[in-house]
């Protein structure tokens, strides 16, 4: 069971990522220090995240953060100031550990020649999501 306020921010970028407008994110990303980790956080993030699109307008960005929220979430650094809620689940878990239905969770996000190289690299390297239990959307990053 997830706070209240996770649950909402995560209904938010479902809803703005599902409207096809990229824009709609932008109040969601925040100002200053409590903005949005994505990419490099150059000085405009919805730019930012157009540019690690495939298709340069963000599109495919927003469809993986629509299938990277449709997973489960786990509770990293649970009860400490670090506390965060993160998609997908498995990012978290050691590749060697995940059961049959967990590999084709992930096989959802990624292709199997994808998930051959993080198992050589020895970790989830996809992007993931991170909200803080207060609510603020924390990062979207890629990588390890």
């Amino acid at each position: 069971k997830i706070p209240a306020p996770v649950a909402r921010m995560r209904e938010l970028i479902v809803e703005a990522a599902a409207s096809g407008d990229i824009e709609r994110l932008r109040p969601l990303l925040g100002k200053g220090p409590t903005q949005t980790q994505v990419g490099d956080n150059g000085d405009d993030p919805i730019e930012t995240l157009k540019s690690l699109s495939g298709d340069g307008a963000g599109m495919e960005i927003l469809a993986i953060m629509l299938d990277v929220l449709s997973t489960g979430f786990v509770d990293v650094d649970k009860g400490t100031p670090d506390e965060l809620y993160v998609w997908p689940y498995f990012a978290e878990k050691p590749l060697s550990s995940l059961t049959p239905p967990e590999k084709v969770d992930l096989l959802r996000l990624v292709t199997a020649g994808d998930y051959a190289g993080m198992e050589e690299f020895g970790s989830y390297n996809f992007y993931r999501i991170g909200i803080t239990p207060d609510g603020q959307w924390k990062f979207f990053i890629g990588g390890d």
